[in-house]
Formats: C-alpha cells, sequence, structure tokens
C-alpha cells in the first residue's frame, strides 16, 4: 500500500507540482514551435515521454558504474539513443509528423527537461520510481503541449486536428500560430495556472 502511494506521488508531482512547461518552465523553445497543431503537440509529446522513461530507467539501472566525473556525457549518450530510435520509427512510419516536428526531435537530446531528470531523480533514485518519474514528468509535458496547441490551432486555424470547425465566414486570428501567439498564449496559460495556484495555497493557509 505504501509502494502504490509513492508510485501515485511521484507520478502527481511530474504532473502538477513540477510540471515541466508550466511550473518548472522548462524545454520552452519546443513548446512554442511545435503547438501550432495538436497533431505535433502529441506527437512531440509522446517522443519526449518515450525517451524520459527510457532514459530514467536506464540511468538509474546504470547509475552504480557510470564515475561521477563523466555522468553527464554518459547521461548524453544514453539519451541520444532513445532519441535515434525515435527519430527512424517517426521517419519510417509517421514521416509527416517527423517532417513537422524537423529538428525539435533530435534536439531532444539536450532538451533540459530529460536531462535534468536524468540528473537530479534518476541518478539517485530506483529504477521504478525513475520510471515513474518519466511517465509523470512526460505526461506533464504532453498535457502542456496539449493545452498550448488546443488554443492555438482552433484560434489559428479553425480546425481541431485538422478538420474545420467553423463555416467559410470564419476568420482565423493567424497571429496565434506564427512565434507572437505562441508567446502570448504561453504567458496567459501560465499566469492563469499560477493565480489558481496561489488560490489554492492561499486557501489552504486559511
Amino acid at each position: 500500500m505504501k509502494q502504490k502511494t509513492n508510485v501515485m506521488q511521484v507520478i502527481k508531482n511530474g504532473l502538477f507540482d513540477e510540471n515541466p512547461t508550466f511550473r518548472l518552465v522548462l524545454g520552452t523553445c519546443p513548446t512554442l514551435a511545435v503547438t501550432t497543431a495538436i497533431s505535433n503537440g502529441i506527437g512531440m509529446g509522446l517522443a519526449a515521454t518515450f525517451v524520459l522513461i527510457c532514459s530514467n530507467v536506464f540511468v538509474a539501472a546504470l547509475k552504480d558504474f557510470i564515475p561521477n566525473k563523466v555522468r553527464i556525457p554518459a547521461f548524453v549518450v544514453v539519451i541520444a539513443t532513445f532519441v535515434i530510435m525515435v527519430q527512424l520509427f517517426l521517419k519510417a512510419y509517421v514521416p509527416d509528423l517527423d517532417k513537422a516536428l524537423g529538428i525539435f526531435i533530435p534536439l531532444i537530446v539536450v532538451n533540459c527537461i530529460i536531462l535534468a531528470r536524468a540528473e537530479a531523480f534518476a541518478s539517485k533514485s530506483s529504477v521504478a520510481a525513475s520510471f515513474f518519474d518519466g511517465v509523470g514528468i512526460g505526461l506533464g509535458f504532453t498535457i502542456g503541449l496539449l493545452i498550448l496547441s488546443f488554443i492555438r490551432e482552433i484560434l489559428g486555424n479553425g480546425t481541431f486536428f485538422g478538420a474545420k470547425l467553423f463555416g467559410d465566414d470564419f476568420k482565423p486570428a493567424l497571429i496565434m500560430i506564427m512565434a507572437p501567439g505562441g508567446f502570448l498564449t504561453f504567458g496567459f496559460v501560465l499566469a492563469l495556472i499560477n493565480k489558481l495556484a496561489s488560490k489554492k495555497k492561499t486557501d489552504k493557509e486559511a
């Protein structure tokens, strides 16, 4: 029973308390770049989640064998291995998504979210805990991408997964699928989440 509680706490931590997108504000560059469409957000989120889980597990399993002086290069090699697997899979089976995500798939190798979890969590934790940390952080990142891409695709294109939602008279706000729209959407959502978190904290202290 105790283990189940710990597992749920680790996952909850990644989803809410240390959500990489809105609480830690990590990986902002790919977040703003790929969230012009929901399909892109899902693809990027799942790719990062796969790499997170696998790299966390391998780092946790090998932590006692990796010399401290070369731990960061070793972590990067582990992460790069799984990124290459993801990239080859996308190129073979989902070429359109691979083309849409472009350079941001190989850049997962140096994504601060993944390297940070390897260094701060997996290198100090068990394999099981690291697995669930990868699940929680990965899902938190994916949810963050989904929220932003949902807003930007509907307002910027008037579509949902590429399907038109409105009639021909609808004029999309094209700025929403451009860089300024990404920053505006991210800023407003981040402000809202911080406001809700602050209110929740105040209510607990009251």
